[in-house]
């Protein structure tokens, strides 16, 4: 039977779009194969392999040694620990969020998200300033948590709530409470009804929100590196250690292909999950399921969630920043201006505008490479090959920052690769941790756009380029200036491969903050803790931008 000219039409575009999917992958790919790969693999071959040959017993005599035990133990008992605490503390305030509608609700939503955006150090940071020497629990009580398994796993829950909050209260505001109010109507009690039907319902919620949870409490670093001590070491401070302090790069390659295995793991449990919770259930409007408390338990309840985020959440910020102001006329900040000679070649005010100007090239850089991505994605039914590439995406969330950093140093220092002496080195590292957000923000976007509209506008001549202009962009840009805050958030915290990559002259504020509380002394510490405001306020600033472009949709995070 003969084509019709626009079935020729569409089996030619059909053609193209493959064409034009491969040649969208090839920027991203090269990049993570330069950027990423090439690195880890290097340092990974300079530990495992001696004169030319692998020694992979190697991996054996490493996990056979006692404190290597241990620190696997640690790990994964911390992040154990951590994800439960969080689960236990947040999961109210899931259900507050999703089914009460109260005044500065809004506002009270920023407010959680906002630990979520800073920077691990700053977390660390904070809670040094409430629970460590000096601190204001120290002051008031004789207390400190410093040192101790405690503090960890607190700023482990100060940091992971908005995660909870945000991934179950999201789908919880979402289900119909008339399957609740039908099971209580057939005889079921309260808590029979929410155990039979909305704790299901909720499952996979619950698990993708517990399985990130793990993930970034597993792989831990600036949190436990401040809080820790020398007693407490993850994974992933382990590996700074042993590369940095020991320069055993044999253990340190075994301790990272054991974490990124755990972590691909962990990701790929979760991915499962989402795809549960994404195809399971029958969702409505989270608009017409929020209604004002009633009575004494739910009253209750809210003020016990507020109280909740004011002490665990706003309390050790304001520590923060009272520590902040305690040298007489701001002294902390003005010394912040002056030249020290040792920790620093320049004076630790210069970190904002370095950090700034990194952050902004690690966006663009993650941008371009995340739409690009994210754009050859769009396709569900793109075969293993895509879904493969969507993976490799993903991979640097499961590889220690550590091993990137020092990567970068061993594997880009000949020609033509030579960076090590270029500005670039630390935006790029910064874009590998950034794409996987950007690429998170834009692919939902990008996947609800009618493919219709695509098959259309190529029938009538446009080429991909101007489909992807007169369609998709116009669609898709306030997911896009989302994807960008995000890529810009998490660049400017960046901190486990910045630490080995930015110059002594050219630090950034999370190297500065890590640097200053190396040293003794009180206006060090105070200047930590100037430097530590700052950058929280350019996070917190950078989220209210983010919660004004972001569409209204419940259960996105």
């Amino acid at each position: 039977m003969d084509l019709t000219r626009t079935e020729v039409a569409k089996a030619g575009t059909s053609r193209g779009s493959a064409t034009a999917r491969l040649a969208l992958m090839a920027v991203p790919v090269a990049f993570f194969a330069v950027f990423f790969a090439y690195p880890v693999a290097a340092i990974v071959a300079r530990g495992l392999k001696i004169d030319g040959s692998w020694q992979l017993g190697r991996i054996v005599d490493v996990l056979a040694q006692p404190d290597v035990r241990h620190v696997l133990w640690f790990t994964t008992w911390q992040a154990l620990a951590s994800t439960a605490l969080t689960l236990l503390i947040a999961l109210p305030g899931a259900y507050v969020f999703a089914r009460f509608d109260f005044p500065g609700k809004q506002v009270l939503r920023a407010v959680v998200t906002v630990p979520f955006v800073l920077p691990t150090v700053v977390v660390g940071t904070a809670f040094l300033a409430l629970v460590g020497r000096g601190g204001l629990l120290d002051e008031l009580w004789g207390v400190r948590l410093d040192t101790t398994v405690w503090a960890i796993l607190l700023a482990h829950v100060f940091f992971n709530y908005a995660v909870v909050v945000r991934t179950v209260g999201g789908l919880w505001s979402q289900l119909d409470p008339g399957q609740e109010e039908a099971a209580r109507v057939l005889g079921a009690s309260r808590t029979q009804a929410w155990r039979r039907v909305t704790l299901p319902a909720l499952a996979p919620a619950v698990a993708a929100a517990a399985l990130m949870v793990f993930l970034f409490t597993f792989t831990s670093f600036g949190v436990v590196q401040i809080l820790g001590g020398p007693a407490f070491s993850t994974l992933e401070v382990e590996i700074y250690r042993q590369t940095s302090q020991i320069f055993d790069l044999s253990t340190a390659a075994v301790l990272t292909l054991i974490q990124f295995a755990a972590v691909a793991a962990i990701l790929a449990v979760h991915a499962w999950t989402v795809r549960r919770r994404e195809t399971a259930l029958r969702l409505v409007d989270a608009a017409t399921t929020a209604r004002r408390p009633r009575g004494t338990g739910q009253w209750a309840l809210l003020a016990g969630v507020l109280v909740t985020v004011a002490g665990l959440l706003v309390l050790p910020l304001a520590v923060l920043v009272e520590r902040s102001l305690g040298a007489p006329g701001f002294g902390y900040y003005r010394a912040l201006t002056r030249e020290d000679g040792g920790a620093f070649l320049v004076p630790p005010i210069e970190a904002i505008g370095n950090s700034l100007q990194y952050a902004v090239a690690a966006t663009v850089i993650a941008v371009v490479i995340g739409a690009l991505a994210a754009t050859a994605l769009t396709r569900r039914d793109a075969g293993r090959f895509v879904r493969g590439f969507d993976a490799l995406l993903m991979l640097p969330l499961g590889v220690s920052a550590v091993t990137v950093g020092f990567g970068f140093l061993i594997a880009l220092d000949e020609p033509p690769l030579d960076l090590r002496s270029s500005w670039l080195l630390v935006p790029l590292a910064q874009a590998l941790v950034g794409v996987p957000f950007v690429v998170r923000t834009m692919l939902p976007v990008l996947r609800a756009v009618d493919v219709r509209l695509r098959e259309a506008a190529s029938v009538l001549g446009a080429s991909p380029w101007r489909v992807w202009r007169e369609v998709d962009l116009p669609m898709v840009r306030r997911a896009l200036l989302v994807a960008a805050g995000f890529a810009f958030a998490v660049s400017l915290g960046e901190f486990g491969a910045t630490v080995f990559i930015a110059r002594p002259d050219n630090p950034t504020l999370p190297v500065a903050v890590a640097r200053l509380l190396g040293r003794p002394g009180d206006l060090n510490y105070g200047q930590a803790m100037a430097l530590s405001t700052i950058l929280m306020l350019v996070c917190a600033v950078a989220l209210v931008v983010l919660e004004r472009l972001r569409p209204d949709r419940s259960g996105e995070f």
